[in-house]
């Protein structure tokens, strides 16, 4: 009886956010985290003209996600010489740029080009738009008005990763929560010289003040973003990063629970990096780590109506995706991974369901987005594949785009937007 109470409450806090999130996409994979969006009728198959209703070019380069509120769509580029950090305002009907806000920044040379000066992701609501800007040593928590005026700016000091920084805040009532996680080991683990401590932190939305903050253990940067659950009565803050999954109060900051990943156990000989967000599907908390090495893992926790959760099920081969973000749909968790591959495992057992090769030498990076019951999944090579999220394998459309895709998708007002290596793309149906 817990666990049915704590996977309908947490399907009714998913369903009142997919609901209140139709016509926005307000964080890093809109309402909730989830990647979910209902209602939209997105075309199936689109290419060239046919189902993109413009395409804007996008100054400078970047991985930041576009983020949608009342008709006015957000995203975070960097210049090309990399002096410059610029978030943009576009319409989100037109695709017309309404303004332009520029940060100083400096050039850093990242290990892997997949990776940017300009990855985190917006937090949009009523009231503004948050967002951490990375000048190329520290970062800065950043609040505008829609209209584009700097409500406040907070440096939140220093910045370490070989891959730079791409943690995205979101918005908790009247509070941003970020993580900030970057390297505090070296490769070998040796401490790294003037690494500042990772730190869960809030900020208040009307000042930028600082409300609380719960240092926390530390490896490797890591850049999964928050979500929410519904638990004993409340609300949980959920976090995943290098060391552990840990539950928070995000009133206070205080830790609730934490679980280890266990490393040592499993053959791993150091901690794995989070990229991807994690989900809940019923009373099963889900996620994924790895590294550039190749490593992955997936691990499946079992969340009672209160207290630590327990180990369910986990792996370790190369199936799972480091990157891309998982969905779910009906009791299954549905991926693609940087090997060109898409799967659909049960959430409750970890048993695969399918696992299908979609093409070669296509990778997956963005995270793909589930509307509809159906799964768009963009690729490096600039294809976006479209296939049903149901435990039967169906592809039901390629997609050939003339872009590379790394960000992620955002889905809002009956359109998809896609950000390309030089343009954002919006695909919808003509009325």
């Amino acid at each position: 009886m817990h666990s049915l109470r704590l996977g309908l409450g947490a399907l009714l806090l998913f369903g009142s956010m997919q609901t209140a999130g139709a016509q926005t996409w307000s964080r890093f994979r809109g309402p909730n985290g989830s990647g979910v969006a209902d209602g939209q009728n997105i075309p199936v198959e689109f290419s060239g003209s046919s189902g993109i209703l413009w395409k804007t070019p996008i100054p400078g380069t970047g991985n930041s996600s576009p983020v949608v509120w009342d008709k006015h769509l957000y995203l975070l580029t960097a210049s090309k010489d990399g002096k410059q950090r610029s978030l943009l305002c576009l319409d989100a009907t037109s695709g017309k740029i309404l303004w332009q806000r520029d940060f100083p920044g400096e050039y850093v040379k990242l290990n892997r080009k997949e990776t940017s000066l300009a990855s985190a992701t917006a937090a949009v609501d009523a009231d503004g738009v948050y967002l951490p800007i990375w000048n190329g040593a520290n970062v800065q928590m950043t609040a505008h008005s829609h209209q584009g005026e700097l409500l406040w700016n907070k440096n939140l000091g220093q910045w370490i990763s070989q891959h730079g920084t791409g943690s995205s805040p979101i918005i908790v009532g009247d509070k941003i929560i970020f993580a900030l996680d970057g390297d505090i080991k070296d490769i070998k683990g040796n401490p790294i010289d003037g690494a500042p401590q990772p730190t869960l932190m809030a900020f208040d939305k009307k000042t930028g003040d600082r409300v609380w903050e719960t240092p926390r253990e530390g490896y490797r940067a890591c850049y999964s973003a928050p979500f929410l659950v519904e638990r004993n009565g409340g609300r949980e803050l959920i976090v995943t990063s290098t060391m552990s999954i840990a539950g928070y109060n995000p009133e206070t900051g205080k830790e609730l629970w934490s679980w280890d990943w266990m490393w040592d156990k499993k053959g791993f000989k150091f901690p794995l990096r989070t990229v991807a967000g994690s989900l809940v599907v019923g009373d099963t908390l889900i996620a994924t780590s790895g590294d550039g090495g190749g490593d992955r893992r997936m691990v499946a926790l079992t969340l009672p109506a209160s207290g630590k959760p327990d180990y369910a099920w986990g792996d370790g081969n190369k199936v799972f995706p480091y990157v891309a973000c998982p969905l779910t749909r009906g009791g299954h968790v549905y991926f693609v991974n940087e090997k060109g591959n898409a799967g659909c495992y049960d959430a409750k057992t970890g048993k695969e369901i399918w696992y299908k090769r979609l093409t070669d030498p296509n990778r997956f990076l963005a995270s793909p987005v589930l509307i509809d019951g159906k799964i768009y999944a963009p690729t490096v090579d600039g294809d976006v594949f479209v296939f049903a999220a149901e435990p039967t394998y169906q592809l039901l459309a390629r997609n050939k785009m003339d872009e590379r895709f790394v960000a992620s998708p955002a889905v809002a007002l009956g359109r998809l937007y896609l950000r390309g290596q030089n343009h954002l793309f919006c695909v919808g149906k003509t009325k």
